[in-house]
């Protein structure tokens, strides 16, 4: 949750994005490890952002990356990031906490998008045999 925050905001403001994790995390009650954690989703999401954003394009044509709603593009591209770029998060795993996180801060159609759109990315690379 703290790195979605982090990502929401340099999404929505020109905040420097070092001043904005160092505040955020101060805000979080997390431990070292998982202030480590959330750095390193927030760093790595933001140096993958335009290949991030680029694989949500193609497995959501009809939604433009930059008309989508802040909380879906960065549930989005936290969970892409997590388990197809760093492979830090279990596909299944990742995709749930990304639900999880639509549920919680998105509208009410934005758990159904975000499953649809990670789905659809996940969905060439499951095993056969890994599904159902």
């Amino acid at each position: 949750m703290a790195a979605l925050k982090v990502l929401y905001e340099l999404d929505t403001t020109q905040h420097p994005a070092g001043v904005v994790l160092t505040q955020r995390l101060a805000d979080e009650s997390l431990s070292p490890s998982g202030a480590e954690f959330a750095r390193a989703l927030v760093t790595g999401v933001q140096a993958h952002r335009a290949q991030l954003d680029e694989m949500i394009q193609r497995h959501a044509p009809e939604w433009p990356v930059d008309q989508m709603a802040v909380i879906d593009r960065n549930v989005l591209r936290l969970a892409i990031y997590e388990f197809h770029v760093a492979h830090l998060t279990p596909l299944k795993v990742a995709i749930n906490e990304a639900i999880e996180l639509a549920k919680t801060f998105g509208s009410d159609s934005a758990p159904r998008f975000v499953n649809g759109v990670l789905g659809a990315l996940a969905e060439p690379e499951a095993p056969s045999s890994a599904l159902g």
